[in-house]
């Protein structure tokens, strides 16, 4: 299978070697084309100097980038990757982007017997560089079956949700519901410090209850050595936020936690936090 791959952020890096790793002629593009060529270096495969000469001739070409501009830069633009691929190829974009790009995308690509699937992908970089992922999918069944030899080589669970645009809504809901965990998390951090309890002995405790998730196993305790230079930065995080609640107010939903939630992420930013791992929200009050 000849893929190419866009976009080697922390998360694309690892994901594009996995597919290597599987087998797979993988191309890859960068907009820093010294990253393309470490990954080469590391990795082998071959590196294009524009989306459109990565995607030429390709089987599949995936996307992982920052936002919905990105992604019309990289596939709709004037040396994006749909201009030349073949029919019967597929498109799938793993960026976490908005539900209504993922249905212009899908259409566009449809127009040119292409097929199409939003997949944003949940599990962090750890995820990503441990082929661990969990990847939310929308699109059609026969372009999924297609898919899922790649989705497995860096994932371990997938699952196709719906029409385009169905990963992008199921990722909307799974940022809402990791925005009030980790506040949770951090608010119950706060009170344990206060208190004077032993936050070892309070984590194995509670966590073993039905307060444990993942947040609480894998970070409670870099949240209590205050460390976040590491992790799914808050920057990318009101960037999803700030989807879901746009998304939010089409469908008619009330996400008062996720707002709320959002507006600490921006005091966090404005600690010079932006590229801080989401559970930094405990900062807000140890670093008063």
């Amino acid at each position: 299978m000849k893929v190419a791959f866009i976009g080697l952020g922390v998360m694309g890096y690892p994901m594009a070697g996995h597919l290597k790793q599987a087998g797979m002629d993988v191309c890859v593009y960068n907009r820093s084309a010294d990253k393309a060529q470490r990954w080469v270096e590391q990795y082998g495969g071959s590196l294009a100097a524009t989306p459109a000469a990565a995607a030429t001739g390709c089987d599949a070409v995936l996307s992982c980038v920052g936002n919905d501009d990105d992604v019309r830069q990289v596939l709709l633009g004037e040396a994006g990757a749909l201009a030349v691929m073949q029919s019967g190829s597929l498109l799938v974009d793993h960026t976490t982007a908005s539900a209504t790009l993922a249905r212009e995308l899908s259409a566009a690509a449809a127009a040119q017997g292409i097929g199409f699937l939003d997949a944003p992908v949940s599990g962090g970089q750890a995820g990503a560089e441990n082929g661990a992922l969990t990847v939310m999918v929308g699109g059609e069944e026969v372009h999924y079956g297609i898919a899922k030899v790649v989705f497995d080589a860096y994932s371990k669970f997938s699952k196709l949700l719906g029409p385009a645009g169905s990963g992008q809504l199921a990722k909307m809901v799974n940022q809402i519901c990791i925005a009030g965990v980790v506040q949770g998390l951090a608010e119950g951090l706060n009170f344990a410090k206060n208190a004077g309890l032993d936050g070892e002995a309070l984590i194995e405790t509670i966590s073993k209850g039905a307060a444990g998730s993942w947040q609480m196993e894998n970070r409670y305790e870099t949240m209590m050595a205050d460390e976040y230079d590491f992790g799914f930065a808050v920057d990318w995080m009101r960037k999803d936020l700030g989807i879901a609640i746009s998304e939010a107010q089409n469908n008619g939903s009330q996400l008062p936690v996720a707002q709320l939630v959002d507006s600490f992420y921006a005091q966090i930013q404005d600690m010079g936090g932006g590229r801080w791992d989401t559970s930094s929200l405990l900062a807000r009050y140890t670093r008063k």
